[in-house]
C-alpha cells in the first residue's frame, strides 16, 4: 500500500474541515455558557448560531443538505436537552449517546463480517462486493475496524466522567481534543493496520483480489 492510498483512505475517512466542524459548536457553546454568566441560553444560542454558519458555509461548498441538516440538528437538541434540564453539561449528552452508539454499530459490523470500514471505502472507491470477496482484505478491513471502536470507547471514557461531574469547560476541550487530533490518530493507525495485515504480494485497497 504506497503512499497515495494512505493519502487517499485519509479524504475517505474524515478531512480536517468535517472533524473541525464539529469542534466549533461545542466550543462556542462553552465559551457562550461561561462568558454569558453561566447561562445555557446564552451558550445553546452560540452554539447554534456558529453550527448555522458553519452549515450555509458547507452548502454553498457543496456538501449534502441533509447530512447539514443532522449536524445542526444534533447541535440544536444538545441546546434544548440543557434548557429542559438545567444542566449545562447535559449539552453534550448528545454526542455521548451517538459516540456509544457508533461504536455499537462498529463491533456488530465486524463480528458480522461486514466491517465498516471496508463498507466506506469500498464504497467510495466504487468497488460494490469486490474487496468483501477478497479474504485478505475482509480480514484487513476487520483488524482496522477495530481502532475506529477504539476511538469511540476513548471518548466514551473521557467524556462520561466529566458530565457526571457536570465539568463544562473540561468537556468543551475534551470535545476539542477528541474530534480533529483522535480522527488524524485513527486514521493514521486504521492505515498501518491495513498494511500490516495485507499479504506483502497485495496491490492494495484499490485492487481487491476476489477468490474464484
Amino acid at each position: 500500500m504506497d503512499h497515495d492510498e494512505r493519502d487517499s483512505l485519509h479524504q475517505v475517512l474524515g478531512g480536517r474541515g468535517s472533524a473541525l466542524d464539529a469542534s466549533l459548536p461545542p466550543v462556542a457553546f462553552g465559551l457562550g455558557w461561561y462568558l454569558g454568566g453561566r447561562s445555557i441560553a446564552v451558550g445553546g444560542a452560540a452554539a447554534v448560531l456558529v453550527a448555522a454558519v458553519i452549515g450555509g458555509w458547507r452548502l454553498r461548498g457543496g456538501a449534502r443538505p441533509l447530512a447539514v441538516l443532522v449536524s445542526l440538528l444534533a447541535v440544536l437538541c444538545g441546546a434544548v436537552i440543557a434548557l429542559r434540564t438545567g444542566n449545562a453539561a447535559d449539552f453534550f449528552l448528545v454526542r455521548l449517546v451517538t459516540n456509544a452508539l457508533s461504536g455499537l454499530v462498529w463491533v456488530v459490523s465486524i463480528v458480522a463480517r461486514w466491517p465498516l470500514l471496508g463498507v466506506v471505502v469500498g464504497t467510495l472507491l466504487s468497488q460494490g462486493r469486490g474487496w468483501r470477496r477478497d479474504p485478505a482484505m475482509l480480514r484487513a478491513y476487520g483488524r482496522a475496524s477495530w481502532v475506529w471502536v477504539g476511538q469511540y470507547l476513548v471518548r466514551l471514557v473521557v467524556f462520561i466522567p466529566l458530565w457526571l461531574a457536570g465539568a463544562v469547560l473540561p468537556l468543551t476541550i475534551a470535545q476539542v481534543a477528541l474530534t480533529w487530533p483522535l480522527v488524524a490518530l485513527c486514521i493514521a493507525v486504521s492505515w498501518w493496520v491495513l498494511r500490516r495485515s495485507l499479504p506483502a504480494d497485495h496491490p492494495g485497497l484499490r485492487h481487491p483480489q476476489p477468490t474464484s
